[in-house]
């Protein structure tokens, strides 16, 4: 059994096929899904998705590009989508300083205001940060997201940044990107996360795994990660216990039964 700790399923990508994609990831042995609102609309869609199927799982939030558009009422709705049982997480959010769609200061601004509603909800928050490690780490710190803990989402921070999320309670979730031939050190870094704080997830449709680079991502893919865990672990787990682990681990994470 699997679970993929972070999908958009609701992505335009799937429209022709999102059912039998679901179908797929099934067979495939992912026994949960958790799909991601990356602002008030795809935080709906996400509900919606998880409402319609037992197996998925939904998280709300405004992603760091898109706090621009925070107006009001957003998080008024955000407390009325957390009320739904289906809902695990708050997230994703965090900071991004590679595009800065939003602005720096805005996204800090929003960052903070974020943390405080997901621990006013008391759900653990989904963190993105991209090139904003220092500012990321220390607005958790400030605003107490150890709380309620978390995870960060697709990591491929370096080793201090591992260590940082390790000293907040933080889960590690790792992706395709560690698949990747130049994906070397981040291999490294992964040997070293203690087995009972690693997730995995897709972040489908994107960071496709290999050996199906260039193809559109898909939940049925998050083997191929927990395949390149137990190969890094080698001879010390097994994949059945990279399996087992980062299950317990998400059901720990997001109270999923």
């Amino acid at each position: 059994m699997l679970i993929d700790t972070h999908t958009h399923l609701d992505d335009a990508r799937y429209d022709d096929d999102r059912e039998a994609m679901i179908a797929r990831a099934r067979e495939a042995g992912v026994d949960a899904f958790i799909t991601i609102g990356c602002d008030l609309s795809t935080s709906q869609a996400a509900v919606a998705l998880a409402e319609r199927h037992p197996f998925v799982h939904a998280s709300i939030g405004v992603h760091p590009h898109e706090v621009k558009h925070i107006s009001d009422g957003w998080y008024d709705e955000f407390r009325r989508l957390a009320k739904n049982k289906k809902v695990v997480a708050y997230g994703e959010i965090g900071l991004d300083y590679h595009y800065n769609y939003s602005s720096p200061q805005e996204q800090r601004e929003r960052f903070r205001e974020q943390i405080q509603l997901a621990r006013e909800l008391r759900l653990p928050v989904i963190i993105h940060t991209r090139e904003a490690q220092e500012d990321t780490i220390t607005i958790l710190r400030e605003e107490g997201a150890s709380e309620i803990g978390g995870v960060f989402h697709c990591f491929s921070g370096d080793a201090w940044l591992a260590k940082d999320a390790l000293e907040l309670g933080f889960y590690l979730s790792f992706s395709g990107i560690l698949t990747f031939q130049n994906a070397t050190m981040l291999r490294e870094i992964a040997k070293t996360v203690p087995l009972d704080r690693i997730l995995i997830e897709t972040d489908c449709p994107y960071l496709t795994p290999a050996p199906h680079r260039g193809k559109r991502n898909e939940p049925a893919f998050v083997g191929f990660v927990a395949r390149q865990l137990a190969a890094i672990h080698e001879p010390a787990l097994s994949l059945h216990q990279i399996e087992r682990a980062t299950t317990e681990n998400a059901k720990r994470l997001f109270k999923i039964a």
